[in-house]
């Protein structure tokens, strides 16, 4: 006979707009769950590598995202699972609003909501609301029949008689009011492009501890924990998904990964250590890259707030310029790849040498965002993933590969694969955990190097 079922509270924190504070109640949500003694495994929707990472430092766990554009269904469902089988709570940050996606709610929290079957918690901000929230409610709760909205916490809430009105509209709507977030100073978060400095870092975990203190007082986590409480999804340790073949000698990774390279997928990291040994090493702080290594990795991050750490390493950079020199294989993705370049010119005009294996430099000056998904077709291969940079780049001799890049919708964008020599560079921010045919053309650029 099949094993019964194991029950555990799972649910997402979702919104009907960004700026609600979702990612505010779900930091302290996960702190004041990790302090009654649950092993909290915390989930985020979309490609954020950010927010994942402060799940990460609330709950004491890695936090993995789900994005049902850069993976598919089986993926995104086996990656719940599998991280949900050992823990006593799931929570889920949606991105957005509730039903926001790629293209109307293709990849939205909605969608995986739905995928999953998860309890959906809408975070309001209701500052400046009181009944009229009940209309917003009961539009999101009868939307669209494939989510289950039970329940709702409030944000900005700041006296009882103001809450009062908030409980009354989720009665007559038939969504249960689980409590509120008052706004009080201590609560801010920092500013995203902080970076992950030791500084910002001592911050965000002062509001994540002042949250955990408050949170219990206001919103009902009992009631929260029985309403979300369902059957978990099957897993069975032991049983993995497919992996590469592992070569006879595992290949040497080099990996950087320090507070300014940051921006790292669990799931690709996952996939490196299935067909190689994974090397850390600081671009920042270590003297030289690591020996024997194979394959180097250089990932998204803040190399711009590090400009003139990361130039005053000298002997850092040319042990990697080097290495590319020699013939290393290279994957640099956006941070990696203005680090790879000839110099970074700050927001004030002053310029920082880097690395200079890449014939091009980047700017800060007139910053201006780029975001979006993106795919990417090479070699006979679509891979996922998506860009967000303020830097703009200054090809000074990049040679594109032949590839075809572009948005949700299917727009050709400007964003390129560049390679020179056994260097592939981009500023998309690749997703590979379900996409292993990426990986085999890296390995096959090490050993095509002879390493």
């Amino acid at each position: 006979m099949p094993d019964s079922p194991v029950f555990k509270s799972q649910f997402l924190l979702a919104a009907p707009s960004s700026g609600s504070g979702k990612t505010t109640l779900t930091l302290g949500l996960l702190r004041a769950l990790a302090r009654r003694g649950l092993a909290v495994q915390p989930f985020k929707c979309g490609p954020d590598y950010l927010d994942t990472h402060h799940h990460s430092q609330a709950a004491g766990r890695p936090s993995l995202n789900l994005d049902l554009f850069m993976a598919s269904p089986a993926h995104t469902q086996a990656s719940y699972a599998r991280y949900t089988h050992a823990a006593d709570v799931a929570v889920v940050e949606g991105v957005m609003g509730l039903f926001d996606g790629a293209d109307r709610m293709q990849g939205s929290s909605a969608a995986v909501a739905e995928l999953l079957d998860l309890p959906v918690i809408l975070v309001v901000n209701a500052k400046a609301m009181a009944y009229s929230v009940a209309p917003l409610l009961f539009g999101f709760k009868h939307f669209y029949p494939g989510i289950r909205l039970v329940g709702a916490i409030f944000n900005f809430v700041n006296t009882a008689s103001h809450y009062q009105f908030l409980q009354e509209a989720c009665a007559d709507v038939g969504v249960e009011a689980l409590g509120y977030l008052p706004s009080r100073p201590e609560f801010a978060i920092p500013s995203r492009h902080l970076g992950l400095s030791i500084a910002a870092e001592v911050q965000q975990e002062a509001v994540v501890e002042a949250l955990a203190d408050v949170l219990p007082q206001t919103v009902d986590l009992a009631r929260l924990l029985a309403l979300t409480s369902q059957a978990a999804p099957a897993f069975t340790p032991g049983v993995s998904e497919e992996v590469l073949p592992t070569p006879a000698t595992r290949p040497r990774i080099a990996v950087a990964r320090d507070a300014a390279f940051t921006f790292t997928y669990l799931r690709n990291l996952q996939v490196l250590a299935e067909v190689g040994e994974i090397i850390y090493f600081s671009p920042l702080n270590d003297a030289a890259l690591p020996p024997g290594t194979d394959l180097l990795y250089l990932p998204g991050g803040y190399p711009e707030l590090f400009a003139e750490a990361l130039s005053q390493n000298t002997s850092m950079r040319a042990s990697l310029a080097a290495y590319c020199a020699a013939g290393g294989a290279v994957y640099a993705e956006c941070g990696g790849l203005m680090y790879l370049g000839q110099h970074i010119l700050d927001a004030q005009g002053q310029a920082f040498p880097m690395v200079g294996a890449l014939p091009c430099a980047t700017s800060m000056e007139d910053a201006k965002l780029t975001l979006g998904y993106r795919t990417v077709e090479w070699k006979g291969l679509v891979i996922k993933g998506h860009e967000f940079h303020y830097s703009r780049l200054a090809d000074r001799g990049l040679t594109p590969e032949p590839a075809r890049i572009t948005s949700a919708k299917g727009a050709d964008v400007p964003a390129q694969l560049y390679r020179r020599g056994n260097v592939l560079a981009s500023y998309v921010h690749l997703y590979w955990g379900d996409n292993r045919g990426f990986v085999e053309e890296l390995l096959g650029l090490a050993r095509s190097a002879g390493r």
